[in-house]
């Protein structure tokens, strides 16, 4: 089990994290910032001269759920891992508790929240971190331009009136009543290449259905892996079912693109297959629903808002099979591209 406590810096993090391991006999504490330490000490100094937050670094990100996990085999299953990080930026939320949870390790994520003027106040008496105060002082307006999707996310113990004592004893409430545990799918990673099915969906102003995953950052477009002994056409059939409560009949499907992924990383490589799905009624729309283990919002999106919304593979997909839609021919594409 791990708790992951959230929270700009002034709202107390680390003096409630202790209070917390006093409260939780066998616990261990784990600071992320240690791995940013580790890659600063290792990493090329060219990549370095311009980083702003070492979270910004692939690596950490990958090297955080690494540590954890080795943590847990190590200390053993049942030994609460405490985290006191800031996650400020939903994305890489999504990928770090997306890859804990897919080695099946339970995350209960808390937000220790305090007001911005008790922030800043609590910020500007600390002597002891006085080299670093511009930064935290910046820090606290990345908090608040987070705090709507982290009140949504998080469990929130607000810190303003709270000694740490006081905190981590609710804290410690929320994590044994289960209030604070993250809805999260905790399918594994496939080690190899998959073939995966996607359908696209479209409103009757030509937008495409998008769906934003809860473990992995970006958008995606409605679809997954193909199961053993399973058409990809079917596959689309059923995660459009499973995704969105949409039922789709599987002859009405339209393949537009076979796409090669090159295996970049966790959850990537293998074929893309690309069906049409047509057009999503108003009155099919009111209907969608979406599970909350795996999705967190869905949306029709045009033209000019694809590139925010996709990865740089999945956006070259995307044109690629719409162009073989308006051509009325199928693609075979590698790497999003035409071959």
């Amino acid at each position: 089990m791990i708790v992951w406590l959230n929270g700009a810096f002034g709202a107390g993090k680390t003096t409630t994290v202790r209070e917390l391991h006093r409260l939780l006999p066998g616990s261990h504490v784990f600071d992320p910032e240690d791995i940013g330490e580790f890659l600063r000490n290792i990493l090329p100094a060219d990549l370095l001269l311009d980083l702003a937050d070492y979270q910004d670094l692939t690596a950490w990100r990958r090297l955080v759920p690494d540590a954890l996990t080795a943590l847990s085999a190590q200390l053993g299953d049942g030994v609460p891992l405490l985290v006191p990080m800031a996650l400020l930026r939903q994305d890489y939320r999504d990928e770090i508790f997306g890859t804990l949870a897919s080695r099946r390790m339970e995350v209960h994520h808390v937000l220790l929240h305090a007001e911005e003027t008790i922030l800043r106040k609590r910020i500007e008496a600390d002597q002891a971190e006085a080299g670093a105060r511009g930064w935290r002082l910046a820090h606290v307006d990345s908090y608040s331009a987070a705090l709507d999707w982290l009140r949504q996310d998080a469990a929130v113990v607000d810190s303003s009136e709270l000694t740490p004592g006081q905190a981590a004893q609710q804290i410690l409430e929320l994590v044994r009543e289960g209030s604070a545990c993250v809805p999260i799918v905790q399918d594994p990673v496939a080690g190899g290449d998959t073939v995966a099915a996607a359908v696209l969906l479209f409103d009757e102003a030509g937008r495409v259905l998008l769906v934003d995953p809860v473990y992995k950052p970006g958008w995606e477009f409605p679809g997954g892996v193909v199961e053993t002994g399973e058409a990809p056409s079917a596959a689309a059939v059923r995660e459009a079912e499973e995704e969105l409560g949409l039922v789709l009949a599987e002859d009405s499907l339209r393949l537009l693109a076979v796409d090669w992924e090159p295996n970049g990383g966790p959850r990537s490589g293998g074929l893309r297959l690309v069906f049409d799905g047509g057009l999503v009624s108003a009155a099919a729309q009111e209907g969608l629903t979406l599970p909350a283990a795996e999705l967190r919002a869905w949306s029709f999106v045009g033209p000019e808002d694809w590139a925010a919304h996709l990865a740089p593979n999945k956006l070259a997909r995307l044109r690629a099979a719409l162009a073989a839609r308006a051509a009325g021919r199928v693609l075979y594409l590698e790497a999003g591209h035409e071959r």
